[in-house]
C-alpha cells in the first residue's frame, strides 16, 4: 500500500473511532493509540493541550513518559501551538530550542488543532529515525487533525 492510500485508510479509521463520540479525550486516546499501532518507526504519539495562556500540558498518549508541560514558543511543540503551523523536523537535535522529553527521539513532527481560530491542542509525533516524516505524512496526518477538529 502506498502511503497515499495508507493515510486515507488511516482517516476512516480514525474517522470511525471519533464520529459517534463527543467526549474530547476518549477521542485524543483512541487517536494516539491508533496512531502508535499504525505508524512504522515512530516511538511517541500523543496530544499535548493549551492550558491557559501561555503553555501546553499532556493529554493522551502512547509511548514513554513524557514532558508535562511545554511553554507556547518553546521546542517543536510550542512552536507549532505559537504559529499555527506544522512543525516538520527531520533532525530534532537542530531545532533551535527543542526540548527533550526523550533522548531516543531523532525527527519530530506535530500538527497544531484549532477551534474557533484558536489554538487548542497539538498532535505530536516522534520517532528514533532521522528524517522520519515527510510531505505525505504531512499531508496525512493534517487531514486526520481535520477530521478531529470537525468533532470539537
Amino acid at each position: 500500500m502506498n502511503k497515499q492510500a495508507f493515510y486515507q485508510s488511516l482517516v476512516e479509521q480514525g474517522k470511525c473511532l471519533i464520529e459517534d463520540e463527543s467526549n474530547i479525550i476518549a477521542n485524543m486516546a483512541n487517536l494516539s493509540a491508533l496512531l502508535f499501532m499504525s505508524l512504522d518507526d515512530i516511538n511517541w504519539a500523543g496530544f499535548y493541550l493549551v492550558d491557559g495562556p501561555d503553555e501546553l500540558v499532556l493529554g493522551p498518549f502512547q509511548g514513554n513518559p513524557a514532558c508535562i508541560r511545554i511553554p507556547i514558543g518553546k521546542g517543536v511543540c510550542g512552536t507549532a501551538a505559537l504559529l499555527k503551523q506544522t512543525q516538520l523536523v527531520d533532525d530534532v537535535h537542530a531545532f533551535t530550542g527543542h526540548i527533550a522529553c526523550d533522548a531516543a527521539s531523532n525527527s519530530e513532527i506535530v500538527v497544531p488543532i484549532i477551534k474557533n481560530g484558536k489554538i487548542f491542542a497539538v498532535l505530536d509525533i516522534d520517532s528514533p529515525k532521522l528524517a522520519r516524516f515527510d510531505e505525505q505524512d504531512k499531508a496525512g496526518l493534517e487531514a486526520l487533525i481535520n477530521q478531529f477538529e470537525i468533532q470539537l
